[in-house]
């Protein structure tokens, strides 16, 4: 949801797919249609969704790459994977796990069992993309930034205010640093400066010292009350969304090391593709397509891109009267030179 939402952290992301398991397995990504028209999607190619979600994405891109394509499907969060691992395999009747890959899961197929790609989905950051793919790897690169409405709707991994849970916010489990952590002990000058620099919030001085002096906190719900309690909406702007939502918003940012990653990932697009590829991003909030377009822009410069999008690209209004996520999406595309 985008910044008008009163019930949801913003940054909520991953149209690509990353739907609530209760929801439809027909839910429709956000920027869908415009995502994989940017992507430009060949048969045969070898594609990455960086942020493979539950596969919303990915099963659009499998669909039109055909057998003789493979896409390579990332993702920090092993619960996601392996529902987008059931997804896809449930794309065609060919798919099945290879156990002794170190992806999650990869799926298979010869020519007796149809026409969908090699599948692999690999537990990891989108950060690594340089890491794990040789220059010249890729056709093209999806990424879709930010928070999945099923950590969200997971009281349990911390993510939401809206909800009784452990101040977690780890995208994925392995990670050492908690939300936890960070709200008990870095200090009253740094977590304010947390707050403003990842969430946004011009109130962080007063929600830092209001924190500092209900610790220990251990809950989303009383990190929720002392931030409401320390920061009151004073006119309809501030009203229109909860008092902890750019708080939560930059605790998990700074949790998860995002912006870091993405810049990470930005930087490693142009050596991972090969000429003519195209890099695609879509983005939930200011913070995240800034780094973005400043990106691109420098590649253009340089003389390693070529921009496909002057502005972001937004949904219809039909979409966002649809899908409330959609009214802060950005999208960006790159191609490679």
């Amino acid at each position: 949801m985008g910044e008008g939402s009163t019930d949801t952290p913003q940054g909520v992301g991953h149209g690509g797919g990353r739907e609530a398991s209760h929801l439809s397995p027909n839910h429709v990504p956000v920027l869908l249609k415009e995502a994989i028209d940017f992507l430009n999607v060949r048969r045969g190619g070898t594609y990455i969704d960086a942020t493979v979600g539950l596969g919303g994405h990915s099963y659009e891109i499998a669909k039109r790459l055909g057998a003789p394509g493979h896409l390579i499907g990332l993702d920090k969060d092993p619960a996601a994977l392996e529902i987008a691992r059931k997804r896809l395999e449930a794309g065609s009747a060919t798919a099945r796990s290879d156990s002794k890959s170190e992806s999650l899961g990869s799926a298979r197929n010869d020519n007796e069992l149809g026409d969908w790609p090699t599948v692999t989905l690999v537990h990891c950051s989108f950060a690594e993309v340089g890491e794990r793919f040789d220059r010249g790897f890729a056709d093209g690169l999806l990424a879709d930034i930010g928070v999945s409405s099923l950590q969200l709707n997971d009281a349990a991994r911390g993510f939401s205010f809206q909800a009784e849970g452990p101040l977690d916010m780890r995208m994925d489990p392995r990670s050492e640093r908690t939300a936890e952590q960070v709200v008990n002990h870095l200090d009253e000058r740094e977590l304010a400066d947390v707050i403003y620099e990842f969430g946004e919030e011009r109130r962080s001085r007063r929600i830092a010292r209001a924190i500092v002096r209900s610790r220990p906190i251990r809950s989303t719900a009383h990190l929720a009350d002392v931030i409401s309690a320390a920061a009151r909406p004073m006119n309809s702007e501030q009203r229109r969304i909860h008092p902890a939502t750019r708080t939560f918003q930059g605790l998990r940012i700074f949790v998860n090391r995002e912006l870091d990653d993405l810049r990470v990932l930005l930087a490693a697009a142009p050596q991972v593709l090969k000429p003519g590829g195209h890099v695609v991003v879509i983005s939930f909030h200011s913070l995240e397509d800034r780094i973005v377009k400043d990106a691109f822009r420098e590649g253009a410069k340089q003389g390693y891109f070529d921009l496909l999008t002057k502005k972001p690209v937004t949904a219809t209004k039909e979409e966002s009267d649809r899908n409330p996520r959609a009214r802060s999406a950005k999208l960006r595309a790159a191609e490679k030179v």
